[in-house]
């Protein structure tokens, strides 16, 4: 049962990595494709952890919060470039 959740789990992050990407190639305007990236980390993130669930190893944890630590960190840098027009102060 649990093989069959992961999988369809595996299926349905695909999916939104695919539309997330496409929002990031065709998004409208600039904070449309930012908040697009911001998703594409969670779902990467979560992607990760998954496979780690699916192999039943605890190593691919360590690079999910890696991975969202620094997709959090460019999120706020893009939005404080977008609003202030100079990310550092």
């Amino acid at each position: 049962m649990l093989s069959v959740a992961i999988d369809l789990a595996f299926a349905l992050l695909g999916l939104s990595l695919a539309l997330t990407l496409v929002r990031v190639l065709r998004g409208p305007d600039v904070t449309d494709r930012i908040l697009a990236l911001d998703t594409l980390y969670v779902n990467s993130a979560a992607m990760l952890v998954l496979y780690g669930l699916d192999l039943g190893t605890g190593r691919y944890y360590e690079a999910a919060l890696l991975i969202a630590m620094l997709g959090f960190v460019t999120t706020v840098v893009l939005s404080k470039f977008l609003t202030r027009g100079d990310a550092i102060e």
